[in-house]
């Protein structure tokens, strides 16, 4: 016969293991968030700094 406290012990056990299965979930969701918005903020500077490029580009090459 099982005890209350090995019942308690596994209810415990099965908890803890599936919290650590959703954290572990949740942490690569928000890693690869992290990541993707990391990623289009880097592209939209690298476009910011080449369109920087080009205008100064255009005011040096027109002729006032």
């Amino acid at each position: 016969m099982v005890g209350k406290f090995e019942i308690g012990k596994d209810t415990f056990q099965v908890l803890t293991e599936s919290a650590a299965s959703h954290v572990g979930r949740i942490a690569t969701i928000i890693t690869g968030a992290v990541r993707e918005v990391t990623h289009e903020l880097g592209d939209w500077a690298s476009g910011a700094f080449e369109m920087h490029d080009a205008a100064s580009r255009a005011d040096v090459d027109e002729p006032h």
